[in-house]
């Protein structure tokens, strides 16, 4: 399984979007340099007020480009770095990988998927009726997260828009994805 990034983005002071980059540097056990949410332990407002002493396994946010041409056709606008993603991908099914996929990006980065993202109402501060586009339900009543998936930084290096990004699934039984 293989994608494309197509853009990246970081912020150093906390918003809820992103600008994009020419490029950024990921940090092993930490995230992207320079970003807000790089740490060992959570950066997260909400979950630095619960435990500030967790561990942080949301470093790298990534979003398909997918998502925004799906929100589009319900009238929604959303450019890469709009939802606070790190990565924009394309061609990769970001939302069907098991917790422990290894994204192997350009030279030398590699990632750990974590778990979904959970959107927040900031996505509708954002766009008014943008939440219920990228969290919802499915036919059995589950709640479905669209809005991406976090990870850790395995092995850092340098990652710009056009890295090709490979998964190596883990071995074993997979576990899906749920909110981290």
């Amino acid at each position: 399984m293989s994608g494309l990034v197509t853009a990246v983005s970081s912020n150093g002071a906390y918003s809820f979007t992103k600008p994009n980059r020419d490029s950024i540097r990921l940090l092993a056990g930490l995230g992207v340099e320079g970003d807000v949410h790089a740490g060992v332990t959570v950066k997260h407002r909400s979950r630095v007020a619960q435990d500030p002493t967790q561990p942080n396994l949301r470093q790298v946010h990534l979003i398909h480009e997918e998502l925004f041409a799906e929100v589009g056709e319900e009238g929604f606008e959303v450019a890469p770095g709009e939802l606070g993603e790190n990565i924009t991908t394309r061609g990769i099914d970001l939302l069907g990988l098991p917790v422990g996929t290894l994204l192997r990006i350009g030279d030398t980065a590699v990632l750990e998927v974590t778990g979904l993202r959970n959107p927040c109402i900031q996505i509708d501060n954002f766009q008014d009726g943008l939440l219920k586009r990228v969290v919802g339900r499915d036919e059995a009543g589950n709640v479905v997260r669209k809005a991406g998936i976090m990870s850790v930084v395995r092995e850092g290096g340098v990652v710009r828009p056009g890295d090709t990004i490979e998964a190596e699934l883990p071995t074993g039984p997979h576990r899906p994805l749920d909110r981290v």
